[in-house]
């Protein structure tokens, strides 16, 4: 039953098919022939995946996210971090590394961040004597932080999954993601002696200071998301509404960067994107539903983690079936198809929740952008009209830190849960 379940969503994406029709034709096929049961229960399933309060979330944190990605946030951001790194050693690399960092903790897209920040850091990259490669490489992997830094995407769909909950995950995935971003500028600084890249001009102390002050409301943004969840202002959901308003009073009332005629435009982008989401939510639930009543996970699990694995065998093996399948699909859509399977062992095996959801998400950004079919490779492709191999030129060693990162935040778990003790 396994090998035709998969058989069957191999076919279709082999034909052509996009993600979403695989993932709900596999599991609808099952139920019809092999199962002898009603075809409507894939569609009460369904719905039921797509009925909970906290996907709410998902369409406000992406239209935020679009109206900033048009504005002009991050110009400001990339001003600011430039001109308190820039002149160092390197300093391009690092403010690209920081800047995406940033951007992730406003926007929760990896993808997003790829366009808002590597548009413009590719052209200043450029010009101090990096190559096309290696800048392209810089930007989509640096980009991948913002699936583990709050408001994620990644985040909210585990814990739609898992139950666990979104505040503790945004909490979680902080200290991974500032881990990235040191990993990243110190290799930065040790390309750019080797290399002898330039170094920018330093600004006076009076040029930071107006660089900061425009750059103030624009950083306002992860202290109301982060600072209202935690003080207890509001929900994760609630918290996603506000960041909505934040960027339509910055963008069109304060920068005047956008004006009122367009943001029906950018709803319209943001529903369609979202749209996408919701129906890969949708299969993977029915998907989820389907083989756990066909006791696949139990077979799957019993085969490869044996009768008593330790936390840190499932943590490994849960870490390799994760990269692995974003290296080839959706990350959402992997997130939706192994974590009931995983979910369910790692309990067992005493592993704290949140920390398996910071592992789950961080291995869904490092397949991301890992060869040969990580969604930021071809979204960076489209966006800086590159061929596939010259955006992957340059990733391995991104990809060797990340994986390095990946071992340490598996083995040493207050990595992901020194914040939410503190809190």
């Amino acid at each position: 039953m396994v090998w035709t379940l998969l058989g069957i969503m191999i076919i279709l994406l082999l034909m052509g098919f996009p993600m979403m029709i695989p993932l709900i034709a596999g599991p609808l096929v099952m139920l019809f022939f092999f199962m002898d049961m009603d075809p409507t229960i894939m569609v009460q399933q369904m719905v039921e995946g797509i009925s909970s309060y906290v996907l709410i979330a998902v369409p406000l944190f992406i239209f935020a996210a679009d109206i900033m990605t048009s504005g002009r946030t991050s110009r400001k951001l990339l001003d600011f971090v430039g001109s308190f790194v820039g002149h160092l050693r390197g300093g391009y690399a690092i403010t690209t590394a920081a800047a995406c960092t940033l951007f992730g903790s406003i926007s929760g897209s990896t993808q997003a961040t790829v366009v808002a920040i590597g548009k413009p850091m590719r052209e200043r990259l450029l010009k101090v004597g990096y190559k096309d490669s290696s800048a392209i490489a810089l930007i989509i992997n640096s980009s991948d932080v913002a699936l583990l830094i709050p408001p994620s995407i990644g985040m909210i769909i585990y814990a739609l999954v898992s139950n666990a909950s979104v505040g503790d995950l945004f909490i979680a995935g902080i200290g991974p993601g500032v881990l990235i971003f040191l990993f990243f500028a110190t290799y930065a600084y040790i390309h750019a002696k080797i290399h002898n890249i330039p170094l920018a001009a330093k600004l006076s102390w009076s040029e930071r200071k107006d660089v900061t002050i425009k750059a103030l409301l624009p950083l306002g943004f992860p202290f109301i998301i982060i600072g209202g969840i935690y003080t207890g202002q509001f929900t994760p959901t609630e918290a996603a509404g506000v960041s909505v308003l934040y960027a339509l009073v910055l963008e069109v009332f304060i920068f005047r960067s956008l004006k009122l005629s367009q943001i029906p435009g950018i709803a319209l982008s943001s529903g369609i994107v979202t749209s996408a989401v919701f129906v890969l939510v949708a299969g993977g639930q029915a998907f989820s539903w389907v083989i756990s009543f066909a006791r696949i996970p139990r077979m799957l699990t019993d085969a490869v983690m044996g009768t008593d694995p330790t936390a840190l065998y499932v943590l490994f093996i849960v870490a390799v079936f994760f990269f692995v399948g974003c290296m080839f699909v959706d990350p959402i859509v992997v997130i939706l198809i192994l974590t009931p399977i995983f979910a369910p062992v790692a309990e067992t095996a005493g592993i704290d929740p949140v920390h398996l959801g910071v592992v789950i998400v961080f291995q869904a950004a490092l397949g991301s952008a890992t060869p040969p079919f990580g969604v930021d490779i071809f979204t960076a492709s489209a966006v800086f009209n590159k061929s596939y191999l010259d955006v992957i030129r340059g990733t391995p060693p991104y990809i060797v830190m990340l994986l390095i990162v990946s071992v340490l935040v598996i083995v040493f778990e207050d990595i992901s849960l020194f914040l939410l003790k503190l809190f």
